[in-house]
């Protein structure tokens, strides 16, 4: 953003004596960043003489460069710029986004004027005709209600040489009884408001008070802001507020260097009159026009009209100048920075018609498009976009796809940083990569330091502007919903950051979002995601991530397969995998025991130790299946998966295929799925009865009614099961083993 620019020059165009202390401060960390010396901060600093510190400087420069958001040299380029300096040729890039953010408040709409091309307005001081009366009549009824109360001073004191209000002033009279009064007495402002103080002139309060103090909370209507710069001629002051059309219910000339212009702000409350005027404010700053940040206050006095001060007058410019309201302001400021594109023929572009993105996800999305992987918890969503920067580092398949192969970016906003970093070496672990490619994975931990979408996207974009990543993943969005979830017009607005993101960094977007709540196996892939259908509409691409349902019998599968394969390796490693047979390694009971033939003693305590990390793990895999819903490709068929922690693994051997979700299938089919065979539930009930034979034989001997007591059954039940058992034998009540 400096690159051309003399800072040197930049830096000597700024009075540091009209520059608040934040300000002193961005330029002397601006100069830090761009590895400029700290004796042309200090330099530039003794010339505001009167706050000069010796060593301060020095103090402050140590700590610069140690803040997550340091302030670059583009903040001086804008600071010299809105001090009334242009370089010999623009570059056109004086709004960075560091600028942006240094300025404070609410991000201004952009520049509608170029400060350095206003002509300077005519303005003439009225004659010997004038009449102050007439002025302060003017001004009040363009203000205020009759019945409104109207706080003013009229009584100044000498201060270093410079007058100040002296008091509160008058704060119990309305309006109208101050017109009235200033009509009965004509022109006689001694007699009408007591001012006679003509070295200091008089001051009036903007906003209506409830006569009860002159405090921002007594401010009983939020209507008004107050708008004064001093740095420049008032004639080019006046020229900017007319081309901003600052909806003005009265500008002033101060009788000195400015003139005060009272802008409607029309807000509600004290914090929506905070953000509009922060608003107004950086509008009026991008545009040239260097406010006094020290009236923004809503109790704040400005100057009256109709008298004199120091023999110059304090007269009223105008009055309902610009446009109407704060609302048709907003509105005609939106429509000067439309930067939307023309529109264009097809004819003009048929024969030479761009080129499209090349894939990132082959199948599935192009470079510097959106996409969306939704699911449910548990299903594993964050190892699955872990799982996809890896692949794209090291340019291998994911999830079956092929990838194309950069740098990639995975902002963390959920996990604690070591959490995180552990999860990428075990998702490589557990993939079986040698990592090749680490330094192109950037990943940004961002919990418990994660702000709104629209506030990120600035910060992600400046960050990421020279790494030349070819995708962006943000996990999970929910961190940084700004607004209503379920609101279409707010979620579009949260969308449009991504596009931002996209825009201006020309790389894809990929993030994460959760299910609604309930069953969505009968659901379109697009209406499971949680909220407004803005989410799932929005993406390029939408992967979406459905649980199936594993019956008693695939687990058993599963476990059996697992179990195999982990004692098959011990035999392996042992040399004796040939003397097995492989009926005997397809079941688990098979593979112990053929272990237990083959093995020694150490041997078989290892193959059974990882026969039994086997069967855990077979135990807790899930399986899903992900559909897509794509704008660029066609769509691909369902890719069914098992999540066995920490990575997802296409189902080789095809056994999901004919699985439906679960909210697709009958409740009684469903229920089928669930229930146990026959011979495991007797093994259960077997095993129950012996269980609870071996907790009542503690106190000696044990009855029927005992067993039924702590089984929480009838004496009935229990005869029953220990006759199925046939362990064991009944004698009036009494039970023991045979």
């Amino acid at each position: 953003m400096t690159e051309g620019y003399d800072l040197e020059e930049c830096l000597a165009a700024v009075d540091p004596a009209a520059c608040s202390y934040e300000e002193w401060l961005h330029a002397g960390m601006a100069l830090h960043a761009e590895g400029m010396p700290l004796a042309l901060w200090d330099d530039w600093s003794r010339r505001d003489a009167a706050r000069y510190k010796d060593g301060e400087c020095a103090r402050k420069w140590r700590g610069f460069g140690r803040g997550a958001d340091e302030v670059k040299g583009g903040t001086l380029v804008q600071m010299a710029r809105d001090a009334g300096w242009s370089p010999a040729w623009d570059k056109g890039e004086a709004f960075g986004w560091d600028v942006t953010e240094v300025q404070g408040g609410a991000s201004a709409p952009g520049r509608i004027v170029d400060p350095t091309w206003v002509e300077s307005a005519e303005l003439a001081e009225p004659g010997e005709e004038w009449r102050g009366s007439d002025d302060l009549i003017a001004y009040l009824e363009a203000l205020f209600d009759p019945g409104e109360v109207v706080g003013y001073v009229v009584e100044s004191w000498d201060n270093e040489g410079r007058r100040v209000p002296s008091g509160k002033g008058p704060h119990t009279e309305t309006a109208g009884e101050i017109i009235e009064r200033v009509r009965k007495y004509d022109d006689d402002l001694a007699s009408s408001i007591g001012w006679n103080d003509e070295d200091g002139g008089a001051w009036i309060r903007f906003n209506p008070l409830d006569g009860n103090g002159v405090r921002n909370d007594n401010v009983a209507e939020y209507r008004y802001a107050l708008v004064e710069s001093d740095d420049m001629s008032v004639g080019r002051q006046l020229a900017i507020m007319r081309e901003l059309e600052l909806p003005a219910a009265a500008i002033v000339h101060s009788g000195g260097k400015s003139v005060h212009a009272v802008v409607h702000v029309d807000a509600k409350d004290y914090d929506e009159y905070r953000k509009r005027v922060d608003l107004l404010y950086s509008t009026c700053r991008e545009n040239g026009l260097k406010v006094d940040v020290q009236n923004k206050n809503p109790s704040r006095l400005s100057r009256m009209p109709g008298v004199t001060r120091a023999g110059r007058k304090q007269w009223l410019v105008a009055v309902d100048a610009g446009k109407a309201s704060w609302a048709e302001w907003r509105e005609w400021i939106d429509e000067q920075n439309d930067d939307l594109p023309d529109p264009e023929s097809l004819a003009d572009c048929w024969d030479a018609l761009p080129e499209l993105s090349p894939p990132l996800i082959e199948g599935v999305l192009r470079q510097g498009h959106k996409m969306m992987l939704g699911g449910p918890s548990k299903a594993g969503k964050s190892f699955a976009l872990i799982e996809l920067c890896v692949s794209i580092a090291e340019g291998v398949p994911w999830l079956g796809f092929g990838c194309a192969k950069g740098r990639v970016l995975y902002v963390n906003l959920e996990l604690d940083r070591p959490s995180c970093l552990h999860r990428f070496k075990d998702v490589y672990a557990a993939l079986g990569r040698t990592p090749q490619n680490l330094d192109k994975i950037d990943v940004w931990n961002l919990r418990g330091r994660s702000v709104p979408m629209d506030k990120l996207a600035p910060k992600l974009i400046r960050r990421a502007k020279k790494k030349d990543y070819i995708a962006i993943v943000i996990d999970p969005i929910y961190k940084v919903i700004t607004g209503d979830e379920n609101s279409a017009d707010q979620m579009a607005n949260f969308c449009n950051q991504f596009d931002k993101v996209c825009t201006e960094l020309g790389c894809a977007v990929i993030y994460c979002h959760h299910h609604s709540k309930g069953s969505q196996g009968g659901k379109r892939s697009m209406d499971r995601a949680s909220g407004s259908g803005v989410f799932a509409r929005d993406p390029d691409a939408l992967l979406d991530l459905i649980e199936l349902p594993v019956s008693e019998e695939l687990r058993k599968q599963e476990v059996n397969k697992a179990v195999g394969h982990a004692v098959a390796a011990t035999l392996q490693r042992a040399g004796k995998l040939e003397e097995a047979s492989q009926d005997d390694l397809c079941t688990e009971k098979g593979a112990l025991e053929a272990a237990r033939s083959l093995l020694s003693g150490r041997q078989y305590e290892d193959a059974a130790k990882y026969a039994e990390a086997a069967r855990q793990a077979a135990e807790s895999l899930t399986a899903w299946r992900i559909e897509g819903t794509l704008r660029e490709f066609p769509k691909f068929p369902p890719v069914n998966l098992w999540f066995d922690y920490p990575i997802h693994r296409g189902d080789d051997s095809g056994v999901l295929a004919d699985i439906d979700p679960e909210g697709e299938v009958p409740g009684w089919q469903r229920a089928m799925q669930k229930r146990k065979p026959k011979e495991a539930k007797a093994k259960e009930r077997k095993d129950s009865i012996a269980l609870a034979f071996e907790a009542c034989g503690i106190d000696g001997k044990v009855t029927v009614s005992a067993l039924a007591e702590y089984m929480g059954v009838t004496d009935k039940t229990v005869r029953n099961r220990l006759k199925e058992h046939g362990g064991f034998w009944i004698d009036e009540g009494e039970v023991g083993r045979k």
